[in-house]
């Protein structure tokens, strides 16, 4: 495709960034080095940064097939000491005589690993977390939390829950039991007293405003969780009446996820800060108001309000609440509140990309050669010959056109009975070159009609590429979100395709086919040919959410998963490698135990050598053979 790459006309350095734009949304923690090859900056340190296929070719060299996920754990320190030191800033510029205060919500990265470093970075801003299952309660009564730190307990409860989050504060947590429903609370002083112990409560409250994007419904006074304004008095009063008024020490609120409009988040915020000023006026002495989560991610890097980005930065976000509440609670004359913010999205995203390596390409309406001319006999084919041979800027939509409808009739003919495969084939071949020249006369166009614009996605590539959708990237299926996708190297080359990325999963949907643009969405990304050498691409942003949703579709697990720091003098050290799924521990997953099936094969085995169709060796082999294959990666090795 020589004529795309001339419609370009880009300069080496202008490449990563015009077509891929890394710098829009890599947030400083990636970049192109002079070779053309992808950076990492863990820090925002520009002069800190490794090249990630150099990263790639330590784990081959370890005998470490792709594809990877890759997770920088500085990153997770970076990003915790941004969003702290944004809020410290504002409280510091608008004086507000309260604290901020964090939690990570477990539902973004239940991974351990993730989470024990994001408690460990965040240990000196008395960072907490934030569970919302028995499960994640049990996994946060383990961690190693600071003194200070919050435990915020949301969710359904029932009675094991409960006791765990009441008796937490024996074990030296500070966990906030928070009321979904005026039931909950009923539920609460039955199990607490009983125990003995009277816990910290929150109430979850619905406010009208809620969120812009993908996730809008999930806040709002229609949302899963929380109660409205009536069923609040009802609980204000069932607390008063039990004598636990004193233990009401957060108002929560929770506007959505991924919110793309500050302005969103502003009246949310008013709203949240009214409720909380209203209800410390009636006697409750509330200590902190929880504005949940909502921080979102510019994946798309267009620092807009589009699903896919944020027209915010997190500096904007920490003053704008800040400056809200501060300024409502002067009005109120009350006291301002310690702010909890439940961000993980933002928190996480960056920290994890994933690596995988492109096995093969398909190139639609190309392969093959012409048939022989004395083989066509076809009256419609040689109309076709003759569109292809004439074909020019000046008549290339009319004879498009006029290709379309001849293709119906090679069809057609052959349905019937009239047309053999050769002249098929030759008919196809004809149509798919007519096309390719009518797409490239259309580029010269001023107003570029939009068939041609179709068409060419339509011609689009296709890579396919090691690896599942629905384990690695499921948002991108479920919900169509984006996540940049670049290749790891001949960044300052000009790519000379373009493509759609298919999975190795025996499903239709297996497949990326909406990509990153600046200003719009693309439908096919531009790549470069792959040739002998091995050709891999960067999915990036993907830390949060997507291993917690990844399904094994088709049995295909987890990918191998390396941890990788980067020292004071930027050299890289792999910090951990863990394997990915093997066949016998998906296929455990799936009901299907690993000594049954070794024993199974056996049998089977030996009655195919009972029955003298494979002899006593083919038998051991091929047993053997089974068993081994059970403990391999689960994604293509060769």
């Amino acid at each position: 495709m020589k004529e795309f790459t001339q419609s370009l006309r880009l300069s080496p350095s202008e490449i990563p960034n015009r077509i891929y734009g890394v710098d829009n949304w890599g947030g400083g923690y990636f970049d192109v080095s002079e070779q053309g090859c992808l950076t990492v900056h863990p820090t925002k340190n520009p002069l800190m940064g490794v090249e990630i296929v150099s990263l790639v070719q330590a784990l081959l060299q370890r005998k470490v097939p792709p594809p990877y996920l890759l997770r920088f754990p500085q990153i997770l320190d970076t990003q915790i000491k941004e969003l702290h030191e944004a809020f410290r800033n504002s409280i510091a510029e608008y004086n507000y005589t309260a604290q901020h205060r964090a939690v990570f919500p477990m539902k973004v990265n239940q991974k351990r690993s993730v989470v024990e470093r994001l408690m460990a970075a965040g240990h000196r801003y008395e960072y907490g977390v934030e569970v919302g299952t028995k499960a994640e309660l049990a996994a946060a009564l383990t961690m190693s939390l600071h003194s200070k730190a919050l435990l915020i307990c949301n969710g359904v409860k029932d009675r094991k829950y409960l006791e765990w989050a009441i008796q937490a504060s024996k074990i030296g947590k500070n966990p906030i039991l928070i009321i979904e429903e005026v039931n909950d609370l009923k539920k609460i002083t039955e199990v607490s007293s009983a125990l003995g112990v009277s816990p910290d409560l929150g109430v979850r409250v619905r406010v009208f405003s809620r969120g812009a994007g993908k996730w809008e419904e999930s806040g709002g006074e229609t949302s899963k969780f929380g109660i409205n304004t009536i069923q609040l008095l009802d609980c204000l009063k069932l607390l008063s009446d039990e004598g636990l008024a004193r233990r009401l020490r957060m108002l929560h609120f929770h506007i959505g996820s991924q919110i793309t409009d500050i302005r969103r988040i502003k009246n949310a915020i008013k709203e949240a800060a009214r409720v909380y000023a209203k209800v410390y006026k009636m006697g409750f002495p509330i200590g902190f108001l929880n504005v949940g989560g909502g921080l979102g991610v510019d994946y798309d890097g267009s620092r807009t309000a589009s699903d896919c980005s944020v027209n915010y930065s997190m500096q904007e976000f920490a003053n704008d609440i800040v400056y809200t509440i501060n300024e409502i609670c002067e009005s109120e004359n009350v006291p301002p509140p310690t702010i909890v913010t439940e961000s993980g999205r933002a928190v996480a995203a960056h920290h994890a990309l994933f690596i995988t390596n492109v096995i093969r390409t398909l190139n639609p309406g190309l392969g093959g050669t012409m048939i022989n001319p004395s083989k066509v006999d076809s009256e419609v084919v040689e109309e076709m010959t003759d569109l292809y041979k004439e074909i020019n800027p000046k008549n290339f939509r009319e004879y498009y056109h006029d290709a379309l409808q001849n293709r119906e009739e090679l069809q057609s003919l052959f349905n019937l009975g009239y047309l053999n495969l050769q002249n098929r084939a030759q008919g196809e071949w004809l149509f798919w070159q007519i096309c390719r020249k009518a797409i490239k006369f259309s580029r010269s166009m001023k107003e570029r009609p939009e068939e041609f614009i179709d068409l060419e996605n339509i011609l689009a590539s296709k890579y396919i590429c090691n690896f599942s959708v629905f384990q690695s990237t499921p948002d991108s299926w479920a919900l169509d979100q984006l996540f940049p996708i670049i290749p790891i190297t001949r960044l300052t080359e000009e790519p000379t395709e373009r493509a759609t990325l298919c999975d190795i999963t025996c499903d239709s949907d297996g497949q990326i086919d909406k990509f990153v643009d600046l200003r719009d969405v693309k439908q096919a990304l531009e790549l470069h040919g792959v040739n002998d050498e091995p050709y891999f691409l960067a999915i990036f942003l993907i830390g949060a959410y997507q291993e917690s949703l990844g399904m094994n579709h088709n049995l295909l697990g987890s990918a191998n998963e390396a941890h990788f720091l980067i020292d004071d003098s930027g050299k890289p050290h792999i910090d951990k490698i863990v394997r990915g799924e093997t066949l016998g521990q998906v296929l455990e997953s799936a009901g299907y135990s690993e000594q049954n099936l070794v024993e199974n094969f056996r049998t089977m085995a030996r009655n195919a050598e009972n029955q003298s169709k494979i002899t006593k060796e083919e038998l051991d082999s091929y047993c053997e053979s089974f068993q081994t294959t059970l403990g391999s990666y689960t994604y293509l090795e060769e």
